[in-house]
C-alpha cells in the first residue's frame, strides 16, 4: 500500500519526460500501462491527464496513443458512473442536503442531458469527475452519458494527441496547430453558448 502511495505521489509531480520514462519501463506489459494510467485518472483526478496524453502518443505513435487514451479515460468515466449509480439516491439527497446549489446542476443535467455532457467533456480543464459522478447519481440515461463521453473524451484526446505528437516536429507541420486552434475555437464558443444557457435556465 505504501509503494502505490509512493508511486502515486511521484507521479502527481511528474514532468511528461518522467511519465514517458515511467510508462516505458513498463513496457513489457505492451499497451496495458498506456490504457491503465488515464483509467486510474478518473478516480484520482489530480493526476496530469493532459501530460498522460502527451507521453502515450510520443510512446505509441499519434494512432494507438490517441485510442490507448481514450480507452482508458472513457472506461475510467464508465465505471466512475456505475459506481456513483450503484451507490443510489440516498447519496444525491445527502449532497443536496449538504450543497443546496447543487440541486441546481442537478436538474440541469438532468433536463439538457447529451448536449452539456458532451460539451464538458471536450474541455480538457473541467472537473470531469464531478460530471462523471452528478451524472452518475442524476436520472441521466446510462446510454445518454455513454455517447456524450464517447464522443466528448475523443474530441479532447484528439486536440491534445495532436498538439503533443512529436512536438519538435510541429513547426513543420503548420495544419496541426490550424487544426488544432479550430478545435479549440469551436469548443470555446460552445462553452461559451453552454454558459449562457445555464445562466438563463438557472
Amino acid at each position: 500500500m505504501s509503494n502505490w502511495q509512493d508511486w502515486i505521489n511521484d507521479l502527481k509531480n511528474m514532468d511528461i519526460a518522467h511519465i514517458q520514462q515511467t510508462l516505458e519501463s513498463y513496457s513489457q506489459f505492451g499497451p496495458l500501462p498506456g490504457i491503465l494510467l488515464p483509467f486510474v485518472e478518473s478516480f484520482l483526478p489530480f493526476l496530469p491527464l493532459i501530460l498522460i496524453i502527451a507521453a502515450n502518443v510520443n510512446i505509441y505513435g499519434l494512432g494507438l496513443g490517441f485510442l490507448f487514451s481514450w480507452i482508458g479515460v472513457t472506461g475510467g468515466a464508465i465505471c466512475v458512473f456505475l459506481l456513483c449509480r450503484a451507490l443510489g439516491r440516498n447519496v444525491k439527497t445527502k449532497l443536496m442536503r449538504r450543497f443546496p446549489k447543487s440541486e441546481r446542476f442537478f436538474n440541469w443535467i438532468e433536463k439538457r442531458g447529451f448536449t452539456p455532457l458532451f460539451l464538458l467533456a471536450c474541455f480538457p480543464f473541467t472537473p470531469s469527475v464531478v460530471i462523471t459522478v452528478v451524472s452518475g447519481l442524476s436520472k441521466v440515461p446510462f446510454h445518454t452519458f455513454l455517447l456524450a463521453t464517447l464522443m466528448g473524451k475523443a474530441v479532447m484526446i484528439f486536440v491534445i494527441s495532436l498538439i503533443s505528437f512529436d512536438i519538435t516536429n510541429l513547426v513543420n507541420e503548420p495544419w496541426r496547430i490550424f487544426v488544432s486552434i479550430t478545435a479549440v475555437l469551436v469548443m470555446w464558443f460552445g462553452g461559451k453558448t453552454l454558459e449562457k444557457r445555464y445562466q438563463v435556465n438557472g
